[in-house]
């Protein structure tokens, strides 16, 4: 049992207006998540609509086996154009906070994720978390950093 963290960060060959107007786009993330996830937005999300805080969205997404699972997240802060942080309302995970930084250097925009998560199930989440569940993530957040480098090439 316990709390997990994983961090990420990426240098963005991009102005910082140009990686908020990316990120804080819900309609992106599904084209950032391994298709395999089968990753779609339910909520109606305008184009240009940025995310503000309290804003909830809700996601069908097949993390393991294929199976379709609801997540819905609420959007907990937002320092425009420097950070948001979603957390998990409905989803696989006991906890899960998701805080993404954005700082522009003079190479581009260093972007840093770094998630909290718990599993349910007390010692059976453990067991799973190192069996699966890490690996999962860490493969994620790996098709992530390519997608994102295609994008942004």
């Amino acid at each position: 049992m316990g709390v997990y963290y994983l961090k990420a960060e990426q240098l963005l060959p991009v102005d910082l207006q140009t990686a908020w107007a990316f990120f804080s786009s819900p309609n992106n993330l599904a084209l950032i998540t391994p298709p395999e996830m089968g990753f779609i937005t339910l909520t109606p999300i305008t184009e240009g609509q940025e995310i503000y805080t309290g804003m909830l969205i809700d996601y069908k997404v097949k993390p393991l086996f294929g199976i379709p699972l609801h997540w819905q997240t609420r959007i907990r802060e937002v320092q425009k154009p420097h950070l948001f942080t979603d957390i998990q309302l409905k989803g696989p995970y006991r906890l899960w906070e998701h805080t993404h930084t954005f700082t522009q250097t003079d190479k581009g925009v260093l972007m840093k994720d770094e998630v909290k998560y718990e599993l349910p199930f007390g010692p059976i989440g453990s067991v799973a978390n190192s069996l699966l569940v890490r690996k999962k993530l860490e493969n994620l957040f790996r098709y992530r950093k390519a997608a994102i480098e295609r994008i942004f090439k």
